[in-house]
């Protein structure tokens, strides 16, 4: 390229430099409408885009609190629920104003400071009855296990009463006596079953009882269940409630067929009726 060329090319660049800085310090300095009028749009989008971003952020903290609040109905409602299975009085609930409402909590003159800290107060309410049910289903559990372990279930059914626990006349000799469990009377061969869950501590003849099968629940509660035609558990054996162990039958010291039922706790004999009376069938009986 010739020489005068590359100059002129070169001044030229420099004028359109120099008239573009030229014009827009007129601009700002003289606030021309043009560049006034670009000024504010460009203002006005960075500040709408701001608000966007803040509106976005609160929508999104706002559908979270609504979310914890829900989940603080949930928790609290199922706390009352597992507080009435285990018989512990329910906090008082506030009262409610008449008729429906609902929908979440937002608090007046909403923003983000209010927001977040709402949300971490809602987080340590959740995890705090999130600890109250860890302990209450504890119970609960423990609860279902001494239910299990308690000889509440009917041992022999199809059956009728015919000596209950206390004093009566011995059937042999006539006199006053003690007796110390119950008698359910059915047919020779009917089936016994497990009281409650144990292990079987004893399963053997035994020159009063007969065939007799003695079942540990644990904690020095002890069931009896005596005069069996047959045993069909061995020592040691693990028993569920309801679970077969033998048959009635009039072995030992008996007048006929019928099961001698007794419960112990600490080797003192209990009546069994007051475990037995949360078993429906066993109601009915008493009431024939």
């Amino acid at each position: 390229m010739p020489r005068h060329l590359a100059v002129g090319l070169a001044a030229l660049v420099a004028v359109v430099f120099s008239a573009a800085l030229l014009l827009s310090w007129l601009s700002v300095h003289w606030r021309l409408p043009l560049v006034e009028d670009l000024m504010r749009t460009l203002h006005r989008e960075e500040v709408r885009k701001n608000q966007d971003y803040v509106s976005n952020n609160l929508q999104l903290m706002a559908n979270r609190l609504g979310e914890l609040q829900a989940r603080v109905l949930q928790l609290d409602s199922l706390g009352e629920r597992m507080s009435g299975l285990l018989g512990l009085p329910r906090e008082k609930a506030p009262d409610a104003p008449p008729g429906g409402q609902g929908g979440p909590f937002l608090p007046a003159g909403l923003n983000a400071e209010l927001l977040q800290g709402e949300i971490e107060r809602l987080e340590q309410h959740i995890e705090r009855r999130a600890d109250d049910l860890a302990r209450l289903e504890a119970h609960l559990l423990e609860k279902r296990v001494a239910d299990r372990l308690l000889p509440t279930a009917l041992p022999v059914r199809e059956a009728t009463l015919s000596s209950g626990f206390g004093y009566r006349n011995d059937p042999f000799a006539g006199y006053r006596s003690r007796h110390e469990g119950i008698d359910f009377v059915a047919e020779a061969g009917t089936p016994v079953v497990a009281a409650a869950d144990g292990v079987v501590l004893s399963a053997m003849a035994h020159p009063q009882f007969g065939n007799l099968v003695e079942i540990d629940h644990g904690d020095g509660l002890l069931t009896r269940y005596a005069h069996l035609q047959r045993i069909d558990v061995p020592p040691g054996r693990l028993l569920k409630r309801g679970e077969r162990l033998g048959a009635v039958g009039s072995t030992g010291r008996s007048t006929g067929a019928h099961l001698h039922f007794e419960v112990r706790m600490l080797g003192v004999a209990q009546n069994p009726v007051r475990f037995l009376k949360r078993d429906q069938a066993f109601a009915q009986m008493l009431g024939r």
